[in-house]
């Protein structure tokens, strides 16, 4: 027996995502069900060789669905995740509206699967921000060797974190940009063909960005209070995949040689780390992969028991559409959703 699973926000770039992760990891639906808003209704979205016709989300009935995937931003996520997990279904959500709610758990399988049984008291679970997934599934093998005190990281996020209006103004500002044709800018605070922005999100009291504060609260969530974290985000002219420049901090010794060896064995990490041409990951590698590449492994002698690493991922996989489709596989496992426990 297979679940009704329903993807809110079907069209956008992680909606998108999620129907092909859900067919490429053979995920035991027995139906899956395409919604978003009224103005996308009837549009058409590829579910393997299947082809789903958008439904209206305002008119959907959710009684006998056991699963949504939602990825249609905050204020829907805050109106409708209540509302149907009152109905029943379990909502593993990618927006930031829940993601700090103490009744509800905010999960990266590799790192605190457990955490997930919390999911009843609202049904509702959260998807991380694309930059903190990647970034604890690389901190946790290491914090669980030596115990990670300070964590300060630079991030390189790709366009598609924003949307596909975003995606596309990166390509349109670059062709005009070439015919020397006038640049407009609509979804960006600056131009960002041939630039990177020191800006993602809204500016807070403290000077730090609100992407900033979310790598900060979430990892001390997930991963280990005690952590101290300092971000700068940076949106930079690539299309699909994140990267981080990230230096730790750590109570005991560790070395670049046990940390690869750790890392290489870590489940969700990739290690490519030969110190030579090529000898490294970039996001175009890590386009499509489900893997978190870790590269540049190295001891930082400025601090005691200090490293350095470059991470990479896919930001629409394991930043957003493949954690999702991991969480519902992770409740499938521990045999969480209740119409299979009635079976």
């Amino acid at each position: 027996m297979g679940l009704r699973v329903a993807v809110v926000g079907a069209t956008g770039n992680v909606g998108r995502e999620i129907l092909t992760i859900l067919e490429e990891r053979l995920f035991p639906a027995d139906e899956v069900i395409a919604l978003a808003s009224r103005r996308s209704v009837g549009v058409e979205v590829s579910y393997g060789d299947k082809t789903l016709k958008v439904k209206d989300l305002e008119t959907f009935d959710f009684s006998g669905v056991d699963l949504v995937l939602m990825s249609a931003g905050g204020a829907v996520s805050k109106e409708w995740a209540p509302r149907i997990g009152a109905a029943g279904a379990v909502v593993i959500d990618n927006s930031s509206a829940w993601r700090m709610d103490p009744r509800v758990p905010l999960i990266v399988p590799e790192v605190n699967p457990d955490a997930v049984h919390g999911y009843d008291k609202l049904n509702i679970i959260a998807n991380p921000n694309c930059s903190t997934a990647q970034l604890v599934v690389a901190l946790k093998p290491l914090h669980d060797r030596a115990k990670i005190k300070r964590v300060v990281v630079a991030t390189y996020q790709s366009v598609s974190g924003a949307g596909r209006d975003a995606m596309d103004e990166l390509f349109n500002q670059t062709k005009k940009l070439y015919v020397n044709d006038e640049m407009v800018k609509e979804h960006f605070t600056k131009q960002i063909a041939f630039n990177v922005i020191p800006h993602i999100d809204v500016f807070m009291e403290d000077g730090y960005t609100k992407e900033e504060w979310k790598m900060m609260v979430e990892t001390k969530k997930i991963l280990d209070p005690s952590i101290k974290l300092t971000a700068t985000c940076v949106r930079v002219p690539v299309f699909v995949g994140h990267s981080e420049a990230v230096n730790i901090e750590f109570e005991n010794p560790i070395s670049a040689e046990e940390a690869q060896e750790i890392l290489r064995e870590a489940p969700g990490i990739m290690l490519v780390d030969r110190r030579e041409d090529e000898g490294y990951i970039t996001p175009v590698e890590a386009v499509g992969e489900f893997a978190t590449f870790v590269s540049r492994v190295r001891e930082d002698a400025t601090v005691e028991n200090g490293l350095s690493l470059w991470c990479v991922s896919d930001n629409l996989r394991k930043g957003a559409a493949l954690n999702a489709v991991q969480i519902a596989e992770l409740m499938l496992n521990k045999g969480l959703f209740k119409r299979l426990q009635a079976a």
